[in-house]
């Protein structure tokens, strides 16, 4: 938008017809153009071009004229360096302005400083002609410098670890009934084995334990792979009957449910799993034969081929697999946090690693949130921990304390750059801000990358970045402000929060709707500083609240 104002003569010099006094009292035939109209601050500058127009027979060919750009603020005035302009007699290396008229066009720049959103832009001159040196009234160009995007939300998006506590932790109890050689009979020592007897004391303590659930029971026969297919298959589904009429005797009082029976018969996988666990010197051979061939027939000879191989397996591994499996499925309901929190206070020692996570995350006071964290970094290193200790310091401006805390993060992850690219931000590096936010590429870091984009001063692709980001309300409605499209902005804008309805206000504003101006800026001004914002606001020039 541009707007044309007089130009004294600070934007004036001496007409060749007319004394540097008389040029003075004849600065009203100079005009004046600024685009924008109303200065605008952008990414921490304030640019602008000014055009002056002379009019013909205004400037004297033998005169130099200084003009100097100033913005006048409470608190002070930033002067730019001086524009230097010459008539067509004088021999020097300035610009020239012509005797029969002319516009001269200036880029300004200065750097926002404080208190300029309530500011004027002037112009001052000094013509110089030969001797004399005449001061030429001051023009004001145009008043006010829009800081709108300087509402931004700039604290940063960061999530906390919450860790991996489970309300319910699943679990299962087993006893294992070992067969002879091609028997499917239940021996009476088997009942009597120490993985019998542990099995029937921890169902027991299950039933009598109200936070434990069992959710079902089974059992799975198998057949060590040695011999035909056909008889392993045939002594899997026997040891399956006879581990059935054991399970009774075993689980007798315990109102254990009837398990579900399966017989799986040759059991490969469980011998892949024994032999990768030994010690036998050719291990790594018999896995590699069980991987080349998939026939249950063609491996079982290829093994017994290793004949020394073999004799080892017969006596180590092949025992362990005539087995039938006794299990019950249980689950176990795990502290609330209610429960947690009271723990905390009277037996901390029983809380782990991902109890202090969970507790700390549930916990909505920072300092206590602060002081589990640190339990847990002091007692487990917990590596999520510290972590989330940087991001409570940076959410609460502790930019020292998050860069130290942050230093001490052994992982790295998207949480960690992201974290990182939030202390660039606070840092007011931009460019390494926007970095970080790309590589991390995860919610938090895009919501971030719109806000590092506004802060560098492009809008429509900040726009085009938050639009995508879940949950984004005040910076969203900025973008779109920014992007000049109230409208869209006052749509977008669901959050009951008075940064977001002082925004409402500014898009109401520019749309011209006086009543919803006053309405927002009424919600707006639960916050003290808005209040105090919108007084100096370019935005509401003219209105009163």
């Amino acid at each position: 938008m541009k707007k044309t104002l007089l130009f004294l003569a600070s934007a004036a010099v001496l007409a060749a017809c007319a004394s540097p006094e008389k040029m003075a009292k004849m600065s009203e035939n100079v005009t004046v153009e600024c685009v924008p109209a109303t200065l605008e601050v952008v990414a921490g500058n304030i640019d602008a071009t000014v055009s002056v127009t002379y009019p013909k027979d205004y400037f004297n060919p033998q005169v130099i004229l200084e003009v100097t750009p100033v913005i006048v603020y409470e608190g002070g005035e930033a002067a730019m360096p001086a524009f230097k302009y010459q008539g067509e007699k004088v021999k020097d290396n300035y610009k020239v302005v012509s005797s029969d008229g002319q516009t001269v066009t200036e880029n300004v720049h200065f750097q926002y400083v404080e208190g300029m959103e309530k500011c004027h832009l002037e112009l001052r001159g000094n013509v110089i002609a030969k001797n004399k040196v005449i001061a030429l009234p001051t023009k004001k160009v145009t008043d006010g410098a829009n800081t709108t995007y300087m509402l931004v939300k700039r604290n940063g998006k960061l999530s906390f670890k919450a860790g991996d506590y489970q309300d319910v932790v699943p679990g299962t109890i087993e006893a294992q009934i070992k067969y002879a050689l091609n028997s499917s009979e239940v021996r009476g020592s088997q009942l009597k084995s120490n993985s019998v007897k542990d099995f029937k004391a921890a169902l027991a303590a299950a039933n009598a334990d109200e936070r434990v659930t069992v959710k079902g029971t089974e059992i799975i026969a198998y057949a060590s792979p040695d011999g035909s297919v056909e008889l392993n298959d045939k002594l899997s589904k026997n040891r399956s009957g006879s581990a059935g009429k054991a399970w009774k005797k075993v689980t007798k009082g315990t109102n254990a449910a009837e398990p579900e029976i399966r017989s799986v018969g040759e059991d490969w996988e469980g011998f892949q799993q024994l032999v990768s666990e030994s010690d036998l010197s050719d291990k790594e051979l018999i896995l590699r034969v069980l991987s080349m061939y998939s026939d249950p027939a063609v491996r079982e000879n290829e093994i017994k081929n290793m004949s020394q191989v073999y004799t080892a397996l017969k006596d180590e591994v092949l025992p362990e697999l005539r087995r039938a499996r006794l299990i019950a499925n249980v689950e176990r309901q795990n502290f609330t946090n209610e429960e947690l929190a009271t723990l905390l206070n009277t037996n901390e020692d029983v809380l782990d690693e991902e109890a202090l996570l969970r507790l700390a995350y549930v916990t909505e006071d920072c300092a206590q949130k602060e002081n589990i964290w640190k339990k847990a970094v002091a007692k487990f290193n917990s590596d999520r921990a510290q972590y989330n200790l940087a991001a409570l310091y940076l959410l609460k401006g502790e930019d020292a304390k998050a860069e130290e805390a942050l230093a001490k993060v052994k992982a790295t992850d998207a949480d960690i750059i992201n974290a990182k690219g939030v202390l660039a931000l606070h840092k007011n590096d931009f460019a390494a801000a926007e970095n970080l936010f790309r590589k991390a590429a995860n919610d938090d870091a895009k919501a971030n990358l719109g806000v590092a984009l506004i802060l560098q001063g492009r809008y429509e692709e900040a726009l085009a970045q938050l639009k995508d980001v879940k949950g984004c309300c005040n910076n969203l409605v900025l973008a779109y402000i920014l992007n000049d499209q109230p409208e869209k902005a006052i749509a977008t804008a669901k959050c009951q929060d008075p940064c977001v309805a002082y925004l409402k206000a500014v898009a109401s504003a520019r749309l011209g709707k006086a009543e919803d101006v006053k309405a927002n800026l009424q919600k707006a001004f639960e916050k003290p500083a808005l209040k105090e914002r919108a007084a100096r606001d370019i935005e509401f020039a003219g209105y009163e609240f």
